[in-house]
């Protein structure tokens, strides 16, 4: 099974981060054993949103130094049984070399069922490194021009690398405010315009951020709970079909 899985996002600000954390809390729920990496040098959050900030001693830059094993850099979340992270560098010139950071989830890779990594946006160099061992990428996305045209600057540099299973999440979805603001005339508009496959449709809900800055994650039910539920159960090959009530 093809289980390491890059997130990715074209700009900041559409929820990627909060996508990989509620994505892995379903896998969890499904009985899977899941490592988070954050891949965003500098710019690090998931230890926050976990409530992992006191924990990390090691970084992912510290296991390829020879600071520390690659196990002493892989950290348990004490909320989330079976879920553990990998932390970014705080300085972003610590950044990792996509081939370094490649051997890097070779190494680790057979011990979990999926390894989600967190990209930071667009179409740099971290994003390069973050995306080079994926077998498999989630380019997030909201209903919104600018976040659309950074989605497909996203598939655009995901098909250069070669990379053929990439599929599309319309997170934070408000029918109501999207119909209202009328940059698209349906979903389908938003899909084409992306030229990616959906897979997950995520409604807006509020709590979510408060969740995650709370470092609750996993803690607190969500609305958009069921949403992540059955993107775990369409990454593992189960035919759930795509709904959305709101």
């Amino acid at each position: 099974m093809n289980n390491v899985i890059v997130v990715a996002s074209g700009k900041g600000g559409t929820g990627k981060s909060t996508v990989c954390i509620c994505l892995s809390v379903a896998l969890l729920k499904q009985g899977k054993k899941v490592l988070l990496i954050d891949c965003d040098c500098g710019m690090r959050g998931l230890d926050i949103m976990l409530d992992m900030e006191q924990d990390i001693l090691f970084d992912a830059s510290d296991a390829v130094c020879g600071n520390c094993s690659f196990n002493e850099a892989i950290y348990k979340s004490k909320n989330n049984n079976n879920l553990y992270l990998m932390a970014a560098p705080f300085d972003a010139e610590n950044e990792l070399s996509p081939s370094v950071f490649k051997q890097l989830v070779e190494s680790v890779k057979n011990d979990f069922d999926f390894i989600i990594i967190d990209s930071p946006a667009g179409i740099g160099s971290g994003f390069v490194t973050a995306a080079t061992p994926a077998d498999r990428a989630l380019i997030v996305t909201n209903a919104e021009p600018t976040s659309v045209r950074g989605g497909v600057k996203i598939k655009q540099k995901l098909d250069a690398m070669g990379k053929n299973d990439i599929r599309l999440i319309i997170n934070r979805f408000d029918r109501r405010v999207f119909c209202k603001l009328g940059f698209y005339r349906d979903l389908d508009d938003v899909v084409d315009a992306t030229g990616t496959q959906l897979i997950a449709l995520v409604p807006f809900d509020i709590r979510i951020s408060v969740i995650m800055q709370r470092g609750a994650a996993g803690l607190n039910w969500s609305t958009s709970s069921p949403a992540f539920d059955c993107l775990a159960g369409r990454i593992q090959g189960q035919r759930i079909p795509l709904s959305f009530k709101g």
